[in-house]
């Protein structure tokens, strides 16, 4: 498949972009190498599975993948100047004084 001036001005006006002239032929051979790289990923045999990579020694265990929500080490209250009722409060900034 071959991508062609017409088409990348196509595209550039339902996108709205302005293209200038001089630009167009290299975007043009920038698009065409985009099409050119995936259709090389349609040769990748598709029937094999890759061998999952692990990094570190083998003797490494992961952990158990839980959903969930990680339990902070020091609740917010704790660090937090001012909390109440779940929330942060911070000093109004100059500019909304007058609101």
């Amino acid at each position: 498949m071959s991508i062609g001036r017409q088409e990348v001005l196509h595209v550039a006006k339902l996108a709205e972009l302005a293209v200038r002239e001089q630009e167009l032929d290299r975007l043009v051979e920038q698009l065409n190498r985009i099409v050119d790289y995936v259709a090389q990923l349609n040769q990748v045999p598709a029937d094999r599975v890759a061998e999952s990579f692990l990094p570190g020694p083998p003797s490494v265990s992961l952990r158990e993948d839980v959903p969930g929500a990680v339990p902070l080490g020091r609740s917010p209250a704790d660090i937090a100047p001012e909390f109440v009722d779940g929330f942060f409060l911070v000093p109004r900034h100059e500019a909304m004084e007058d609101q």
